[in-house]
């Protein structure tokens, strides 16, 4: 069909061959199957680069047809990967390592985080290091890890209380300190006004946590069958994040864009701290550097302490997680 068009166009205007290429070019899109991205989470500066990878057209120039599909509470991202109704999401390192434990085949195809971001802040503005047996909040869809394992190679006895998206429970009272992402909750305590200060503030990656977080992954049985897709589909993001690096002003609009139509509450500000930090948090400490990569040493730091306090039941190599 293309070819009969193509010699079409040597025989007619110009216009309307530009027209008709158009049209194929339309055909051809629509006839590709989608690739559904979803995210780990609801939509925030945090998936900044994809959603640039998106607006910008680098999906499209990628021959990829991308459509990207937040999570629900009835649909979290894993069960849509799972059900083969997403085909790529987002995990922090020792969520992808735990899940593979449990036998899920995963495959790294993008490392965006080449530091760990989180925290424990303390309500009373003391070391949280001497709150022993203190009522602490951690979050019920996961990304605790490190902090479970801290917490036992410290001997702190922290009764562990769970909280589902926000800092009610700290703001309350309820808690005597909070686990929090830098990029996120720790902002949010910012703004309600209440006072934090760095001698409150646990800093995982300076304690020898430093373990990186968000990675992009799909099935292993998907990149098997489909690794060009797969590729060109982490290239793409990779452009989008370097694109949102060098334009963040641009990439703040395009973020509240994704906010607004997924009715997200937030507000402007807190977008743009939590931008800002996830672009620091991908500049490696080392090379100081935007790698892309996950690293070796770093799989193995989670895995190891992962296993010493039986969070795993196997070790879990860079070699199982990494797109051979």
């Amino acid at each position: 069909m293309d070819r009969k068009i193509i010699s079409l166009c040597h025989r007619i205007s110009r216009p309307v061959c530009v027209f008709l290429l158009f049209l194929v070019g339309v055909h051809h899109l629509q006839a590709q199957e989608k690739f559904i991205f979803t995210p780990q989470w609801t939509a925030q500066a945090q998936f900044a680069g994809y959603y640039v990878a998106q607006e910008k057209g680098f999906y499209k120039e990628a021959g990829l047809n991308v459509e990207i599909v937040h999570p629900s509470p009835t649909q979290p991202a894993m069960k849509r990967i799972q059900n083969k109704e997403s085909h790529a999401t987002t995990l922090q390192l020792c969520q992808a390592i735990e899940i593979v434990d449990e036998g899920i085949d995963l495959v790294n195809i993008l490392q965006t985080s080449m530091n760990n971001s989180m925290v424990i802040v303390s309500r009373r503005g003391v070391d949280p290091l001497t709150q022993k047996g203190e009522r602490i909040g951690i979050w019920s869809a996961g990304f605790g890890q490190l902090a479970i394992c801290m917490n036992k190679k410290e001997h702190l006895d922290y009764e562990w209380i769970p909280f589902a998206s926000n800092v009610n429970l700290f703001v309350a009272g309820a808690i005597d300190a909070t686990l929090a992402m830098s990029y996120n909750e720790y902002y949010q305590l910012v703004q309600t006004g209440l006072p934090v200060n760095e001698k409150s503030v646990y800093r995982f990656c300076d304690h020898g946590y430093n373990v990186q977080e968000d990675g992009l992954y799909v099935t292993r049985e998907y990149y098997n069958k489909h690794r060009e897709e797969a590729k060109k589909f982490a290239q793409a993001s990779r452009r989008g994040w370097e694109w949102a690096a060098a334009h963040p002003d641009e990439t703040l609009d395009i973020v509240m864009k994704y906010v607004q139509e997924n009715h997200i509450i937030t507000n402007r500000t807190l977008q743009k701290l939590m931008l800002e930090e996830v672009l620091r948090l991908q500049v490696d400490r080392e090379s100081g550097k935007r790698e892309f990569r996950l690293r070796p040493d770093m799989v193995k730091r989670a895995s190891d302490l992962m296993l010493e306090y039986n969070l795993l039941k196997h070790e879990i190599t860079y070699e199982q997680l990494i797109a051979q």
